[in-house]
Order: C-alpha cells, then sequence, then structure tokens
C-alpha cells in the first residue's frame, strides 16, 4: 500500500499520525537497542523489524529516521539499516557530552532525601550485582546511577538528551564484554561518589565523577585500539 502523499491526510490520519507512530516505534526500538536485544552491527529487516512492532514500513522508515539522526543506526544505500557500531570518535563524543552534563547536574541539581535514597538504592542493587557475579546487572544498574543523576536536573529536555546517550552507551560496552571486571570497577566508583555527596560535599563528589567517566573513557577507547 502506498504511502499517502505529503501533508495529505490518509486512512490512518495523515502526516501527524505517521510522525507520532514513528516516533513511538523509534522509542521502542531506542529500547531494545539500550537493552542490549538489538547489538551493534544489527542488520534491521524493515519487513521483519515492521512485522514484529506492528507497524507499516512507512512508519518504521521514519522511526529509522529519528534513530539515524541519534547516531543509533546506520543507513548505506543498497545495505539497508543496521546498528550502530560506535568508532572511537563517537566514544570521545559521547563522553565530552557526560562530562560536562552529568557533574554538572550533579553541583546543580535537586538532590534531596528522596533523590539521594534513589541513587543509594541503585548502588546498592549494584554491588549486590557485584558480588553475584550479575555483569548485565551491573551495568544496568550504573546507568541508571548516571540517569538519576542527570534527572535531578529537573529538565525533561536533558533527561531525553541522558536517555539517547545512554543508549549509544550500551552499544559502546559491547566492545567491554570480554572484561568482566569492567563495570564492577565503576560500581564502585558510584558508590565512592555516592559516599561523597551523603557528606554534603557536592565539589568532591563532582570530581570523583568526572575521574570516573575519564577512566572509563580511557578504558574504552584503548580497548577500541
Amino acid at each position: 500500500m502506498s504511502a499517502p502523499a505529503a501533508n495529505v491526510p490518509g486512512p490512518s490520519g495523515g502526516v501527524g499520525h505517521e510522525a507520532q507512530a514513528g516516533a513511538h516505534a523509534a522509542g521502542r526500538l531506542r529500547g531494545m537497542i539500550a537493552d542490549g536485544v538489538l547489538p551493534p552491527g544489527a542488520k534491521l529487516s524493515e519487513q521483519k523489524v515492521a512485522a514484529e512492532l506492528g507497524i507499516s514500513r512507512n512508519t518504521l522508515r521514519e522511526s529509522f529516521s529519528m534513530l539515524a539522526a541519534e547516531g543509533l543506526v546506520r543507513r548505506v544505500p543498497h545495505r539497508g539499516v543496521t546498528v550502530a557500531e560506535p568508532t572511537a570518535e563517537d566514544v570521545r563524543d559521547l563522553y565530552a557530552a557526560r562530562l560536562v552534563l552529568e557533574p554538572e547536574a550533579l553541583l546543580w541539581g535537586e538532590l534531596d532525601d528522596a533523590a539521594v535514597g534513589r541513587l543509594r538504592s541503585v548502588v546498592t542493587t549494584a554491588l549486590d550485582a557485584v558480588a553475584a557475579g550479575d555483569v548485565p546487572g551491573m551495568s544496568d544498574a550504573n546507568q541508571r546511577f548516571h540517569r538519576e543523576l542527570v534527572a535531578a536536573a529537573g529538565s525533561a529536555t536533558l533527561l531525553t538528551e541522558m536517555d539517547r546517550m545512554l543508549a549509544r552507551m550500551r552499544l559502546v560496552f559491547h566492545a567491554m564484554s570480554g572484561d568482566s571486571g569492567f563495570h564492577a570497577r565503576y560500581a564502585q566508583d558510584n558508590a565512592e561518589v555516592l559516599e561523597a555527596l551523603g557528606t554534603g560535599d557536592r565539589e568532591a563528589a563532582a570530581r570523583l565523577l568526572r575521574r570516573s567517566l575519564e577512566n572509563a573513557r580511557d578504558e574504552v577507547l584503548e580497548q577500541l585500539g
């Protein structure tokens, strides 16, 4: 079935409906990438993915365009769409953004008792995962820790950007899958950040956070060669 002409409403509700459906589908695919269901390099067949999501191929193409703009998928002429495989330059770019965003959110965000309590719960979950040797559990909890820091800034816009960065970080962390201690080290770093935060010393916590992010960046870059 052909797509409706531009700016002419179609049976499904028109251009606005198509864009909304595309955004919803992009969110579902973004979540699948963030959860590791779609690993780097995975080929995304239009026919198969559209059927699995229960959407039209036109809607799927709209979502692919959104994800391509975020750097989560690559569209190559005559080869189709694949989940992105991060390069060293991608890693530098992501960490450059995180090194600005996260320490500033920690310094100036609304980290009240409830927010600190959520961070403490996440750190406990991460350390329990370390003790159990649960690498996916460590990774999930570490990601939630960094997300909670940005959530404290109280900006839906910043949190949306952070979610997009964290989805891209999932792709980056595939490079570290052979290092079972990688996520464990940063779970401990997060515990130290929380400890400094618990004393009320946000500047010390921000310094520890920056050092942790820089170390993680350098480890990933070394692995990528």
